[in-house]
């Protein structure tokens, strides 16, 4: 079972979504180490402790992603890296279809601002 699993509905035709996906390769490849090649309309890629492929037709993408077992830890950072890259190549012309949203970043809780008069949050009394 892979750990990430994205697919996306494209209006790019087979051609153009092979470029767009090259780009992508290029780009992964130089920031994540990740190596690989095509294989008909298979872009398989590894690197250590990750694997995966990007299967493309004239109107889907469909990419698996397998972590290793550090890499797990990391697949939020990961994933939402490959989802900004399909976005940022795809996304003109893609409809989202069954994918999973990045996780959101953990935001700490908002605090009320502290009066310098008293020291306590919020609004002075009257009177």
């Amino acid at each position: 079972m892979a750990d990430i699993d994205i697919r996306r509905s494209h209006d790019l035709g087979l051609k153009a979504a092979r470029k767009a996906a090259d780009q992508m390769a290029e780009d992964l490849a130089r920031k994540f180490g990740l190596s690989g090649g095509w294989t008909g309309n298979t872009h398989h890629f590894d690197r250590p402790g990750v694997t995966g492929s990007l299967h493309l037709t004239e109107k889907e993408l469909h990419l698996t992603v397998k972590l290793g077992l550090l890499l797990k830890a990391m697949r939020g950072p990961l994933e939402a890296a490959i989802v900004r890259e399909l976005d940022s190549l795809f996304a003109k012309h893609a409809k989202p279809h069954g994918t999973r949203p990045p996780p959101a970043p953990a935001k700490p809780a908002a605090k009320a601002p502290v009066s310098p008069k008293s020291g306590a949050g919020g609004r002075k009394g009257s009177g």
